[in-house]
């Protein structure tokens, strides 16, 4: 289904990083080469368009750059770019010698609409192994040495005051029309250096760094651009652009490969490498609300600013994008499923498990418990909960018998639950016992008066949280019987929707292995177990029959056939841990998440659907917060965060949900046409 609105209206941007044949010594061929690229940029709507470290005239010129004849055509060149410009959308940034007084620089030229905004020369200039760039440009002395210039066929030094003028130094490049949006410029070795000008640059605000690079390649180089660009943006919380220089460079005594990479905060969105003589445009859709939100989130970040004295205000250029409103797709993939990341899903869930075990034994050893209890039903949760638990005895050398597994069942347990709970338990070796809660159920019903004790086929929330709390408690008596804990089974995304009883019933326990587990994850584990066979043939049935059994908490008999399908009532799982990752990790609003979810799951779910679930997911995440707020102990699992009230998410219990239903109101308005 096509999405709807525009990326530019939900805090993202389009930016590429742009490698073109290089034609040496001939700034009029390589102006045109820009130019061209230029327009390819303005119809995919991109606002920013990197080009490599000299590209007016090529990086390998040696001692051409002197010549005058060449130095006049370079100015030619950008007056043409710059006209050219006027009509399109893009920022274009691009290299370029230049001389202002009796020194040359080497540039990056950022120009829009028309109009050169700024010029940022080369701060830190490599004269070692094969560079040697001290021969040809100057630097200036630091990075808070800004001049005001003009352009007259030239670059000439002006007066403040002169309306026309533009920074020449470090600057930054503010949107007003797109919140979020800072630009900046480095060159090559700029980024090399122990404290690169982009950290200073992203210190004092800039969200987006474009970096112009005339980088020649070696067997192996492309691995440490890679990690070097990843690290930068991560450390300096920005959108990275990195525009290498590559066919048409002189292979005298080098190889240009033009690789573009553009990354953001530690992930690298795109990337390209091109030994061809052809113009190559990597393109990303950056999401500027992320980075502003980590920078918010991370006080680390603004507290690094006052320590280094780099909180300094830069000179900075307000233009007007004038972003795009219509839909122009997104150059990003969203995944799916974003808990589970971009690490190998096998290497993720044996990761989980060792958090979850090691958790586990730390409090058995530091409580002293003989025993370990559990309940459990033949369910995804109980299962993972389970597995941990094995590990846990196997990691202190001590027997799976020592784990007390209890299945109760009640009105609404089914055979195949039941009898796959018990096969398990079997095969992993640890003490099983059935424990009908029926009779006590029955018992307490008819002490209350419940219609469903007279014969009525009432099964409200009291006719499932008799049955829900009689387990609990029979858990919590068991362990003191036996000298031993209550191993919690409810996970993260349960916790999310408060799809538990409260108190005396699955939300409490003393130790909560997988309060830090979305369900998607918890099906990951299982997959990943399933896999690896790890329990022999038998136990490997088994966990197949559990994955593939439909989520239900079997409190309410099935009436013709039909259960208690979970999903039914909260939405799917898929959809709603993706909007819990975006909550605890971003900070998004309905409508950023659902623009996202568009991306990811559009093919499945309508729009319609998709904003009925965020309804349901933000109306019970707020209503739910008293079941957090009194979370049991346990371990913080994935990357993105946990709901614990000591640590990730700190929420009052009465909390005003206004600011996001409201939101989800006019997304509900807009599904119904009003």
């Amino acid at each position: 289904m096509a999405k709807r609105g525009c990326l530019y209206e939900h805090g993202m941007a389009r930016v590429a990083g742009v490698t073109l044949p290089v034609h040496l010594a001939d700034p009029a061929a390589n102006a045109r080469e820009i130019i061209a690229a230029a327009r390819e940029c303005h119809e995919d709507s991109v606002a920013v368009a990197v080009f490599p470290e000299l590209s007016l005239t090529g990086y390998s010129i040696d001692d051409l750059v002197f010549g005058e004849p060449l130095l006049q055509a370079v100015t030619e060149g950008v007056d043409e770019i710059v006209r050219s410009s006027v009509d399109l959308f893009p920022i274009l940034v691009f290299g370029a010698p230049l001389q202002l007084g009796d020194r040359l620089f080497n540039c990056s030229v950022v120009v829009h609409r028309g109009r050169i905004l700024g010029i940022t020369p080369k701060f830190h200039l490599p004269n070692y192994s094969e560079f040697y760039e001290g021969r040809y440009f100057s630097t200036l002395d630091s990075l808070d040495e800004v001049h005001p210039v003009i352009w007259v066929g030239r670059l000439v030094e002006a007066n403040p005051a002169d309306e026309t003028a533009f920074p020449f130094g470090s600057f930054q490049v503010r949107a007003d029309d797109l919140p979020g949006f800072r630009l900046a410029t480095e060159i090559c070795e700029d980024v090399w250096v122990p404290v690169p000008p982009s950290s200073v640059a992203a210190l004092q605000g800039a969200t987006i760094i474009a970096n112009l690079s005339a980088s020649p390649f070696t067997a192996g180089r492309g691995d440490t651009r890679r990690s070097l660009i990843a690290g930068q943006s991560m450390s300096s919380v920005t959108a990275y652009i990195y525009s290498a220089a590559g066919f048409g460079e002189s292979t005298t005594d080098l190889a240009w490969d033009g690789e573009t990479l553009i990354a953001e905060d530690g992930t690298i969105l795109a990337e390209s490498k091109s030994f061809a003589p052809r113009r190559k445009i990597t393109v990303a859709d950056i999401d500027l609300d992320l980075l502003v939100h980590k920078r918010r989130s991370r006080n680390t970040f603004a507290g690094n600013a006052k320590i280094s004295a780099a909180g300094e205000s830069p000179a900075v250029v307000n233009i007007l994008l004038d972003i795009p409103h219509s839909d122009i797709g997104l150059h990003r993939t969203v995944a799916r499923f974003p808990f589970l990341g971009q690490a190998e899903r096998d290497d993720q869930a044996e990761e989980a498990l060792e958090i979850q075990a090691s958790s586990l034994v730390r409090r058995m050893t530091s409580i002293g418990t003989e025993k370990l209890i559990i309940g459990v039903s033949g369910g995804l949760d109980s299962t993972v909960a389970l597995l941990v638990a094995a590990r846990a005895m196997d990691w202190l050398g001590r027997p799976r018998t020592d784990i007390l597994a209890y299945t109760m069942p009640g009105f609404g347990t089914t055979e195949r639950t039941r009898s796959n709970a018990e096969l398990l338990s079997t095969q992993l070796g640890v003490t099983f016992t059935e424990l009908d809660i029926r009779p006590a159920a029955t018992a307490m019903l008819q002490a209350m008066h419940h219609p469903f004790a007279a014969g009525e086929p009432v099964y409200d929330v009291t006719f499932e949280n008799v049955q829900a709390g009689l387990r609990t408690d029979y858990l919590f008596r068991l362990a003191g019987q036996h000298h031993g804990i209550v191993v919690g089974t409810g996970d993260l995304s349960e916790l999310a929707l408060g799809w538990c009883t409260f108190g005396v019933g699955d939300q409490m326990s003393h130790y909560g292995v997988n309060a830090g587990l979305p369900k998607t994850m918890i099906q990951e584990i299982l997959r990943s177990v399933i896999a690896s066979n790890e329990f022999g043939e038998v136990a490997t049935g088994v966990l197949q029959s559990i994955l593939d059994t439909e989520i239900s908490p079997e409190l309410v008999p099935g009436v013709d056939g039909d259960g208690q399908p979970t999903e039914h009532f909260i939405g799917p799982y898929e959809l709603q841990d993706f909007t819990l990752f975006y909550v605890l990790g971003s900070g998004y609003g309905p409508a950023k998440i659902l623009f996202l979810q568009e991306a990811a799951w559009g093919e499945k779910y309508s729009r319609s659907e998709l904003v009925k679930w965020l309804g349901v997911f933000f109306r019970r995440f707020f209503s739910n917060q008293y079941k957090r707020s009194t979370l049991p102990n346990g371990p913080k699992v994935m990357n993105a965060g946990s709901l614990s009230p000591r640590g990730d998410w700190r929420m009052p219990s009465d909390a005003v949900a206004a600011a996001w239903l409201n939101e989800v109101a006019a997304l509900e308005a807009e599904k119904q046409g009003k």
